[in-house]
């Protein structure tokens, strides 16, 4: 039996989504006091006067566990999404567990139990939630690659428009909706695919789909220039038990980072906002201070030999300032282990460093090369100037293909709404080294801005865990 819709569309009739919901219910109830239930037969072998009221109270702890999941979302929509929804099961699971504990220590219930064996009980649950989304998301993916999904939907406009969001879908795709193909009434202008999806037909052939109940959810993707077009489909579809979905510009939906916001309940795409914004940067701030300082501490003997190196390998200084753009767009000096022969350093950047390239230092190569010389940036990160993780200071002269960056990516001084970092997104994608081609210094660019609206302290510390092997494995430095 295939899937009907879901959450909005549950006002159809009661189908495989409410029961599946039902279980899922079911099974996280059993999760919260399965813990408890256990703790409660070892102790009755050892107590035999432990009645059996208690397991009354847990079925109860179970219920009201559900409920409170409830009322926080953990059964909306998103729950079909691709996400692991860790952060919504803690609080969720957290705000159940404050009221067990106000049972425990307030009404004296569940005082067979100590604070040792509730801490148990927490975790236990909530690593068995954990385990049970990972299933669940293995279990959606078993069924899209059986193209079972909850709604199979088309997009009606071949346009650019909606290639664009087949595009987008193709990359996001999840188990509430699979696109089948393209409706457009120009047939025999089009060809016949388009981007990977087939041509199911025009106008006709979408009316006889939806009364197959083939299709279920139509995605409008014409021109909204074309208004009395859409008005006139618009009104023959509201006649289909279909539901209809109305596609914005995807150029500006890119440009809105999937989120819309209300100003005076008027819905609106946010183009742009703060990337962080209230306790944010604090937080970031503190990660970096802390980080940074473990940091200095453990690698000072290895920054401490580097330099030597350097100061016996040629003379000069052993550090390196550069004027380069950090926050703001505005001038930092950024600190390095010199790399280049003293009489060749390039204070802009203004021709970049190549292979073989005869300015680098016999020391300088292998310290660029496994990244050793960004240590000292350390200090800029403890200073404020710096964070550990952001998109990489760029010298003010450097150039991609011979033209400067700025010039190159249009979006490109968008990457200093934060700090620069000393990794990020683009180097532990592949993006280190020389930018010999638009092509790179887009991609970093792109990554870059990735990593600034999805910024996040765990986010943060999985690209500094894949920093190392990012490095080690390079072979794009030198």
């Amino acid at each position: 039996m295939r899937l009907q819709p879901v959450d909005s569309l549950f006002l159809t009739r009661p189908s495989m989504v409410e029961y599946f919901l039902f279980g899922i219910r079911l099974v996280h109830g059993l999760t919260a006091i399965l813990p408890g239930l256990l703790f409660l037969i070892y102790l009755r072998e050892q107590t035999p006067d432990i009645t059996r009221s208690y397991l009354t109270i847990l079925l109860f702890f179970g219920v009201i566990s559900v409920l409170i999941f409830q009322a926080l979302g953990v059964y909306a929509e998103a729950i079909f999404s691709n996400l692991l929804r860790f952060q919504i099961t803690l609080i969720a699971w957290s705000s159940a567990f404050c009221l067990l504990l106000f049972m425990h220590h307030g009404l004296q219930l569940f005082n067979y139990l100590d604070n040792t064996q509730l801490l148990v009980w927490f975790i236990a649950s909530l690593t068995l939630f954990g385990v049970e989304r990972l299933i669940l998301l293995a279990l959606f993916q078993q069924l899209m690659q059986r193209g079972i999904f909850l709604q199979n939907a088309v997009i009606l406009g071949a346009t650019e428009n909606g290639q664009r969001l087949a595009e987008y879908l193709s990359q996001h795709q999840d188990i509430r909706s699979g696109v089948i193909g393209f409706i457009d009434d120009r047939i025999s202008r089009l060809p016949k695919t388009m981007v990977n999806l087939p041509l199911l037909g025009n106008s006709s052939d979408l009316e006889r789909l939806i009364r197959e109940e083939t299709v279920t959810q139509v995605l409008v993707a014409l021109p909204w220039s074309a208004e009395n077009r859409m008005d006139y489909i618009i009104r023959e579809l509201r006649r289909l038990p279909v539901n209809v979905l109305l596609v914005p510009d995807m150029v500006a939906f890119r440009h809105a980072h999937n989120r819309i916001t209300e100003v005076a309940n008027l819905p609106m795409f946010n183009a742009s906002e703060m990337p962080l914004r209230g306790w944010s940067p604090m937080f970031k701030r503190l990660e970096d201070m802390v980080l940074s300082s473990i940091a200095l501490l453990l690698l000072a003997p290895i920054m401490l030999l580097v330099a030597i190196a350097i100061k016996l390998d040629s003379p000069g200084p052993v550090l390196f300032r550069q004027k380069r753009y950090g926050y703001n767009n505005r001038l930092i000096e950024v600190f390095k282990f010199r790399s280049m022969h003293q009489h060749q350093a390039d204070a802009n950047a203004e021709k970049q460093t190549t292979r073989g390239d005869p300015r680098i230092t016999r020391v300088g190569r292998f310290i660029r090369k496994t990244s050793l010389d960004e240590l000292p940036q350390l200090f800029n990160v403890f200073l404020g100037s710096m964070s550990m993780v952001g998109p990489r200071p760029h010298a003010t002269a450097t150039k991609a293909a011979g033209i400067l960056f700025e010039e190159a990516v249009k979006e490109y001084t968008s990457r200093h709404r934060v700090k620069p970092g000393i990794t990020g997104l683009a180097q532990i994608n592949g993006y280190r080294g020389e930018t010999d081609t638009l092509e790179k210094i887009e991609k970093r660019v792109e990554f870059d801005l990735e990593y600034i609206e999805n910024w996040s302290i765990w986010f943060d510390l999985y690209i500094l865990f894949r920093t190392v092997p990012a490095v080690l494995l390079t072979r794009e430095a030198f």
